[in-house]
């Protein structure tokens, strides 16, 4: 397994076995929720990852603080990462996750650095920042408060449930600087959501999560992701998770067609056969130029989203908010009645 890319101490790591104790602690837990999981700590090097130039993704800078995901979407296109360590893309992906435990104290390091110059940092990027594991190593509340303390920008994508955990640091958090919230939800279709996304929260509960966040003054949208071709797609599939969208208060929605990248197609193209046979030429011939489905394809999906969404009331998301790094209050001559906003450094 490659742990020089993670370790703090690159050359130690090589020189380490399979899981050097000196460089990685391999843990289990013998608990319901983490049965057949395996985690990997290590504590790594930078936190604050370059997003790169040929992307197309609409930021430049990411943090992940988990390798590897218990949400087990068969169509993750960030299976691929896996096997930059020797780890299987498949199972392993599932079950090998890789945690970075110092990652909330790497962050506020890059942050306070004079050369960082506030940009913003997207999260849930990769791997959900609020799978399972964050309910027991909770690296979210520190790397939260860290961006806080600095009024840095940053937004969350997630479908995990375990972000309302984190409500009042969130609400903090906006009101000094932007914050973007994005909550995935691709359909509604129950019998879908279980064999595709069989270790996420149902999608009901994702919308039960952008309905309290926008109920508590923080806007909400709905990435509108996976679109699947010819198992979520008809109008009428359409039509019902857009509407129990809007329902939900989203402040907008963006659709997204499944993509199968190298990692992610091998193993969602083994579970079509598995599960939907009959689909698996239809696919081949859709996906035949490459990661992407066709333009025409692709445009045919987000016209309907959007004129669905326009029908349904749904508006533009609102626009961000300037950084306000708040000074430090003068000492007052008299005992403070309150606490002041600075005891969120200690959680």
């Amino acid at each position: 397994m490659r742990w020089d890319q993670l370790a703090e101490n690159s050359a130690r790591a090589r020189d380490a076995a399979l899981f050097g104790a000196d460089a990685v602690t391999t843990r289990t837990f013998d608990t319901p929720e983490f049965r057949g999981v395996t985690f990997h700590e290590i504590r790594a090097k930078s936190i604050v990852n370059r997003v790169p130039g040929a992307s197309r993704m609409p930021f430049e800078w990411t943090v992940n603080p988990y390798r590897g995901c218990t949400h087990a979407c068969v169509y993750c296109f960030a299976r691929k990462t896996h096997s930059y360590l020797d780890l299987d893309t498949g199972l392993g992906f599932d079950s090998q996750i890789v945690v970075k435990v110092n990652a909330p104290e790497l962050l506020r390091r890059h942050l306070a650095s004079p050369r960082w110059r506030g940009e913003h940092i997207a999260m849930g990027t990769n791997v959900d920042c609020y799978q399972r594991a964050e309910g027991r190593y909770r690296l979210m509340p520190g790397i939260i408060s860290a961006l806080h303390d600095h009024a840095n920008p940053f937004s969350i994508l997630t479908k995990g449930t375990l972000i309302l955990r984190d409500l009042d640091l969130l609400r903090r958090a906006s009101e000094v600087t932007e914050v973007g919230i994005s909550v995935s939800v691709g359909f509604t279709d129950h019998e879908l959501w279980r064999t595709v996304e069989p270790g996420t929260p149902a999608p009901e509960r994702r919308l039960d999560v952008v309905r309290t966040l926008t109920g508590h003054g923080i806007g909400c949208g709905v990435l509108m992701a996976p679109v699947i071709p010819f198992l979520s797609d008809n109008p009428a599939q359409l039509r019902a998770t857009v509407q129990a969208i809007a329902a939900s208060g989203a402040t907008s929605v963006t659709p997204l067609v499944l993509h199968l990248r190298p990692g992610a197609r091998e193993w969602f193209m083994a579970w079509l056969e598995r599960n939907h046979p009959h689909l698996v030429r239809r696919y081949e011939r859709l996906y035949a130029e490459g990661a992407y489905a066709p333009k025409w394809y692709q445009r045919r999906i987000t016209g309907q989203v959007h004129a669905l969404a326009q029908e349904y009331g749904m508006g533009p998301t609102r626009a961000g908010l300037p950084r306000r790094i708040p000074s430090p209050e003068p000492e007052a001559p008299e005992r403070r009645a309150e606490p002041t906003v600075t005891q969120l450094t200690l959680l």
